[in-house]
């Protein structure tokens, strides 16, 4: 069973990546011969972290203990502490999974913490504002040329997002994982978007036809 592993600091922004590691985690709309997966949380220490919502969080492994061969997906979160330079060695790691070929997913202030590492300098990307990724990343970001105007963005094994686009963020992830069937993601993508109750039964019925 392959892991998911989502990385914690203080003042995460809980919303960011609620819709993906809900589905990734419960695995309610899997298509028949999707795998599960295990969302594993990991920070730099085993302390309590505190979230922007003030909950508070306690990490099951160490940054050092992820485990490459078992990694299906790396999701980094924004937070307000991603331009301080205690998130090297997470850097480093998420360096080592594009590497490898294993997805990473960075939305809002991660993205420019990878802007600033030049992760972003080879494949298409979004963050927050373009402006402002060139003016935190510095010389090490050469990448702008690479840069769509767009809330998320896809391009091999790598997700960024903007921090107002969490269902997108979920959305690039479900659809890289190949987790569910084309119409359930659709139908599940329009039911949060639009909010209208018949994409509800339309993804039922997608689950449905896939059995």
């Amino acid at each position: 069973m392959k892991t998911v592993y989502i990385y914690l600091q203080d003042s995460l922004a809980d919303w960011e990546a609620g819709y993906a590691i809900a589905e990734l985690h419960s695995g309610r709309f899997f298509k028949k011969t999707a795998h599960p997966l295990i969302v594993r949380s990991c920070a730099l220490s085993m302390k309590p972290i505190t979230t922007m919502g003030g909950l508070k969080i306690m990490p099951e492994l160490l940054v050092d203990e992820i485990c490459l061969s078992e990694a299906a997906l790396l999701i980094l979160p924004g937070s307000n502490t991603w331009l301080e330079p205690q998130h090297e060695p997470l850097i480093d790691k998420a360096a080592a999974f594009l590497a490898a070929g294993i997805p990473v997913a960075a939305i809002c202030g991660a993205t420019f913490a990878l802007g600033r590492a030049g992760l972003l300098n080879q494949q298409k990307h979004t963050s927050n504002d373009l402006a402002f990724l060139r003016q935190v990343s510095g010389d090490a970001y050469t990448g702008e040329r690479l840069y769509q105007q767009m809330v998320a963005v896809r391009d091999g094994n790598l997700i960024t997002a903007s921090g107002t686009a969490p269902l997108e963020f979920a959305y690039q992830i479900l659809e890289l994982l190949g987790v569910f069937e084309s119409d359930t993601l659709d139908f599940w993508y329009k039911l949060y978007k639009e909010k209208q109750p018949e994409y509800f039964f339309q993804l039922m019925e997608s689950l449905n036809a896939g059995k």
